[in-house]
């Protein structure tokens, strides 16, 4: 049987969806319990966490918690001038608010315990926005987090704006539970949490239903849960490194969320979040660390995630530190004994002068220094590059990245560290081609290096996020050669790789296009079936067999659902905009476009396309309205005073 497909409806349906809360709900699970509930059996755990980042994440505004000074001192930074007060009622701060006018704000929340902590204020009932000046626990001061940026209210980036609202952004991995119950038709936000701060059970999961397995001596009945372990829980650390991983990913990766809250633990990475790949602006063109991407993306280039190292091998879970200090943490695989669980190790003395060349104790004799790149963000801290990568200075002059050499010794240049590493490794097998070499160039002409490109994508023993990011990088110069010889790379065993090749397929003949992309709609992982159904938006299909049909209807729900999930950031409006004008639909264009200026009047890209979407309507009048709007929100956009002036010419 077949079934007629309207993609322009469906492509309505998803740029005018109505609230799709009752759409959101979870699959039934048990109930959180708190871990004060759960310390009650397992004290030696609840101990460890104690005290943790995990555990201290997110606060309440108390006296045991609240560090920074509120002394009733004026701080002005950035721009920006506060007065710290402590009140009858604890601390607040008083600022100039959303509307430009000085107001005190209660403390709601405090976040975080070293090296900073900063501070929640609501500005509306249920809007809680992170405030801009933080305090810096050592060093005893109020700074502030962006001194290059003078932001004012109005800007999307004030303390005030959609970037800074703690309920869109930040609260997720910080609570456990969370809820972000955001109403579009109000833009307001209902949040709720089972429990601030991250809990035993944002890991392991909601603990009513092992509660029950634990007390019920032997009398528990597993049918009542039955996609729960054998103890209870949604989460199984005893499934293995990868479950780990993907377990702890969810929190330490620079992604793109599908739900308006937690996944329940447990959950698949990719069926829950869309992983940045090695973009510009976030890593250098060798991977290494530039922007705040968190862990997981640089984690999964190294070669310990592809020899089974897990988070836990490294970092104690409950007291979320290392579990040795200094290089012991390194040595206990990475030496002459080695560790039986990694076969492949070469049994060697690591932690000697004859291995690092520096002295024994001193800064450069730690692994991390040469192994682990350090970049300090929000000011002060000081976060480590996990892809564990061999220092490559020799590439520095092709490839624009730095290296771990002239981290340290910053008045050396990258061919002095180059040479000085192979007077000491002469025989190294780590000085071969290297990936960065086609994607530096890459970056700012992917059509130049087609064939490095494509030697990426189809190199198997690379990293799936290199490959991925290979394969976005060639969409933008795709053709029907490269379609067809990528067309492989959409069954790769990886995600991240079919996902990325979908986009490839456009440069595939409208014939062949929706064929070779067709069997993604129905992929096991959902961040493949959303890029599928991306890709279907646009084609025009007139009829499909059912069962592909019920695929293109599901992956686009899960597409839709995504969508709604962010309706609160800009930038998802922008695609949301992005589908009525692919669907010919401009009322859902000009609205999206409105939405997303109303929470960021700084993005000028869519008030452009709104005086032309009001001018090719011939409604002139409107254009004119709409960049004067514009203008005062960005006086100093030469681009808006020049469309003005045509408009008006």
């Amino acid at each position: 049987m077949r079934k007629s497909i309207s993609p322009v409806l469906i492509a309505l349906s998803l740029a005018l969806a109505p609230d799709l809360a009752g759409a959101q709900q979870s699959p039934e699970h048990p109930a959180y319990i708190g871990s004060d509930t759960c310390a009650e059996c397992h004290a030696n755990e609840a101990a460890a966490w104690q005290g943790s980042h995990h555990h201290l994440a997110w606060t309440a505004p108390d006296g045991d918690h609240v560090l920074g000074a509120f002394d009733g001192r004026t701080v002005t930074l950035g721009g920006l001038e506060a007065r710290f007060l402590s009140l009858p009622s604890g601390p607040a701060i008083e600022t100039p608010g959303p509307d430009g006018r000085r107001a005190t704000y209660p403390v709601t929340g405090v976040v975080g315990i070293a090296p900073l902590q900063q501070y929640l204020l609501e500005t509306e009932p249920g809007r809680q926005q992170s405030f801009d000046l933080a305090w810096d626990v050592e060093g005893a001061r109020w700074y502030h987090l962006y001194p290059d940026q003078e932001l004012h209210p109005g800007d999307g980036l004030h303390w005030t704006g959609p970037y800074k609202n703690w309920n869109a952004r930040c609260a997720e991995c910080h609570a456990t539970g969370f809820e972000k119950n955001h109403d579009s038709a109000t833009r307001s936000y209902a949040s709720t949490q089972s429990e601030i701060g991250v809990g035993c059970e944002a890991c392991h999961g909601p603990g009513a239903a092992h509660r029950d397995w634990a007390l019920a001596k032997g009398t528990y009945d597993p049918a009542q849960w039955p996609t729960l372990t054998d103890t209870g829980l949604t989460m199984d650390f005893k499934a293995g490194a990868e479950a780990q991983i993907q377990q702890c990913a969810g929190c330490h990766s620079r992604r793109e969320a599908f739900a308006p809250g937690n996944p329940l633990p447990g959950t698949p990475y990719h069926d829950a979040y869309r992983l940045s790949p090695l973009r510009p602006g976030q890593y250098h063109p060798d991977g290494q660390i530039l922007d705040e991407v968190y862990v997981y993306g640089s984690f999964l280039q190294s070669r310990m995630y592809a020899k089974g190292v897990a988070c836990s091998d490294c970092h104690d879970p409950h007291t979320a530190g290392r579990v040795a200090e200094g290089n012991a943490v390194c040595t206990q695989c990475h030496s002459p004994a080695g560790n039986d669980r990694f076969p492949s190790l070469r049994l060697a003395q690591y932690d000697d002068p004859e291995h690092h060349f520096h002295a024994p104790g001193s800064d450069g004799a730690q692994c991390t220094s040469c192994h682990m790149i350090e970049r300090v963000y929000m000011g002060i801290d000081g976060r480590r590059d996990h892809s564990f990568r061999v220092p490559r200075p020799d590439l520095g002059p092709q490839t624009g990245a730095p290296d771990a050499c002239t981290d340290c010794h910053a008045g050396q240049s990258a061919a002095w560290a180059a040479e000085a590493i192979a007077q000491w490794y002469p025989d190294s097998s780590r000085r071969g081609p290297h990936f960065s070499q086609v994607i530096a160039p890459a970056r700012r002409n992917p059509a130049g290096e087609v064939d490095g490109l494509i030697g990426i994508a189809e190199h198997d023993d690379l990293p799936g996020i290199v490959r991925a990011s290979a394969l976005e990088l060639l969409a933008q110069a795709t053709t029907a050669q490269i379609a067809a010889r990528m067309e492989p790379a959409l069954s790769d065993p990886d995600p991240l790789v079919r996902a990325a090749a979908i986009p490839v397929q456009r440069g595939a003949p409208q014939t062949e296009f929706p064929g070779r992309i067709v069997g993604l709609l129905g992929d096991p992982v959902k961040s493949v079936r959303i890029a599928a159904a991306r890709e279907f938006l646009g084609l025009r299909i007139a009829r499909m067999p059912d069962r592909y049909a019920r695929a293109l209807n599901g992956a686009m729900t899960d597409w839709q659902r995504a969508l709604h999930a962010n309706a609160d950031f800009p930038e998802t409006q922008m695609v949301l905009a992005g589908i009525g004008l692919t669907t010919r639909n401009m009322p859902a264009a000009l609205g999206a476009f409105g939405e997303a200026v109303e929470m960021d009047p700084q993005l000028v890209q869519a008030w452009t396309m709104m005086v032309r979407i009001h001018a090719a309507l011939g409604d002139r009048r409107a254009a004119l309205e709409t960049v004067n709007r514009a203008i005062a929100a960005n006086p100093d956009d030469v681009s808006l005073g020049l469309m003005r002036a045509d408009l008006e010419g």
